[in-house]
């Protein structure tokens, strides 16, 4: 089903989420708009800038796919990061197939080491060893197994699975023996009764409202295909409890022709992008990707790398 249009966010309906997660990450994605009674949910660019746009750094040695048109009011920008007076300049820091731009903190992204720790039906069962931990969720077979594999370059680390709801509990897997990747249960179909679906959706919410080291959730969306109304409604969740998001588009390998009115996946990002609008008053950071072409795989782990960073030194 496709959506349209969703209700915007108002100040009372959001609740504040653990303290832990409050206190390290609330500047980076919740800048309050005194002028109206919304929330910004995610970091906003200066009032000053405008909102020419403006191209992406990429390496012309590396073949990509068209990535949407973007403006400087859109653009993601994390906290002490200084912007740029020309656009020229600006443009070479802003992470290819995104809207996020780069800050001082974007350092030591690279994976060297991957390892499976545990599976857990509890978020008190989770690691307690306090290391920061990014969660990759999404509807049922979006491709959250196969991007984790292809973030740390390895084919089996978690299983995939061509029938969705492969992934049934909160799956940790320690990066660097620094941080975590938390691969979720998909939300939506899945092969399995509805009182074990009831069960994943429960300890997922658990886990987002509760864990303390949680960095941010990278909700995966389908970009192959029309926004769906069940994605929305999760971003909606997060947003209405303060959780701090990031958009990462799967697929976008996807190159559809259009046929019956069917659109390539830039085109849907867009699409997603307007309907989030509807109820965001500024986009959350997004990152169009590929797991069979690996596109999106460095911009992801550069930008974990200055969320993560800004939340150990804050």
């Amino acid at each position: 089903m496709v959506i349209t249009h969703l209700p915007r966010l108002h100040l009372s309906i959001l609740s504040k989420p653990h303290p832990s997660l409050y206190t390290h990450l609330t500047t980076l994605f919740l800048t309050p708009n005194p002028l109206s009674t919304t929330t910004t949910l995610f970091f906003s660019p200066k009032s000053t800038l405008t909102t020419t746009p403006i191209t992406h750094f990429s390496d012309p040695q590396e073949s990509s796919f068209p990535t949407p048109q973007i403006s400087l009011d859109k653009l993601f920008l994390p906290p002490e990061t200084d912007v740029p007076c020309d656009t020229d300049t600006l443009s070479t820091r802003i992470l290819k197939g995104s809207n996020i731009v780069l800050s001082k903190y974007a350092r030591d992204a690279q994976v060297v080491q991957s390892d499976f720790v545990k599976s857990s039906v509890k978020t008190e069962d989770c690691p307690s060893d306090g290391l920061p931990e990014f969660a990759l969720v999404g509807r049922s077979n979006v491709g959250k197994s196969s991007l984790l594999n292809s973030l740390v370059r390895r084919k089996k680390l978690a299983l995939t699975s061509k029938k969705p709801g492969k992934t049934q509990c909160i799956n940790h897997f320690r990066i660097n023996d620094k941080w975590y990747l938390v691969d979720l249960p998909g939300y939506g179909y899945a092969a399995a009764p509805q009182e074990i679906r009831t069960d994943w959706a429960k300890f997922t919410k658990d886990y987002f409202l509760n864990r303390s080291t949680l960095v941010s959730v990278f909700l995966l969306i389908d970009a192959s295909i029309p926004a769906k109304k069940i994605d929305l409604e999760y971003a909606s969740w997060l947003g209405e409890n303060q959780i701090p998001m990031t958009l990462i588009y799967t697929k976008c390998d996807k190159r559809k022709k259009k046929k019956n009115g069917g659109k390539r996946p830039e085109e849907n990002v867009n699409d997603f992008q307007e309907l989030i609008r509807g109820f965001f008053q500024t986009a959350p950071p997004w990152i169009m990707t590929s797991s069979v072409t690996n596109q999106g795989r460095d911009e992801i782990l550069l930008h974990m790398a200055q969320l993560r960073n800004y939340w150990l030194k804050h």
